[in-house]
């Protein structure tokens, strides 16, 4: 079986595309019933996280932000303001929604230490993209692939804790949550989830 793969080269000459859809930064608890009950009615939600950059040893932050996208917007939680709430942590336990993204393990295990929850319904994509023999695994590499664009990784280690957010790290974010759903999709259509 070839490998398929895509060098940094080839990934940089590819058109940059970014999540267009609506985006719903909740930094208040009142606005959370709302959107997770938006959240609860898909059956396949885009995941990610964003923590704060740790540049000295020994040093560590927990996560900042969750990510999750739907069929038709992003909602974005800032865990400063809302902390982890209940209603939050239903959705990432419900076995019945799948939860899609790129090196979720850390994610779940960095948000356990906020408040522990039963994570379920998580699809680690790179795992099926291994079994599928490509050799990119990350965000970037499989929309390269996949899609034929590629992301800016320009706001990956600018600081997620921040009070506000930028317009930038806002569509980073919402485009990392986007994009994960966007692959288990395609995934799905190409046959590589069933593939064993």
């Amino acid at each position: 079986m070839t490998e398929l793969h895509i060098t940094k080269t080839e990934i940089n000459a590819l058109p940059m595309r970014q999540y267009e859809g609506p985006i719903h930064v909740i930094q208040s608890l009142e606005k959370v019933p709302s959107a997770v009950s938006k959240l609860r009615k898909e059956k396949v939600l885009g995941f990610d996280t964003e923590t704060r950059p740790a540049f000295r040893k020994g040093e560590s932050y927990l996560p900042s932000l969750i990510q999750l996208a739907t069929a038709k917007e992003v909602y974005i939680f800032q865990l400063s303001h809302v902390k982890f709430p209940k209603e939050l942590r239903a959705v990432l336990s419900d076995p019945g929604i799948i939860k899609a993204g790129v090196a979720i393990n850390r994610d779940i295990q960095e948000l356990k230490e906020l408040k522990p929850f039963k994570a379920a319904g998580f699809i680690e994509l790179a795992d099926y993209a291994k079994k599928a023999h490509i050799k990119n695994m990350g965000l970037r590499g499989l929309a390269a692939l996949l899609f034929g664009f590629r992301i800016s990784k320009r706001e990956q280690v600018s600081n997620w804790a921040r009070e506000e957010l930028t317009d930038s790290q806002i569509r980073y974010a919402a485009t990392d949550a986007w994009l994960g759903r966007e692959i288990y999709l395609r995934m799905e259509k190409d046959g590589i989830l069933t593939s064993e």
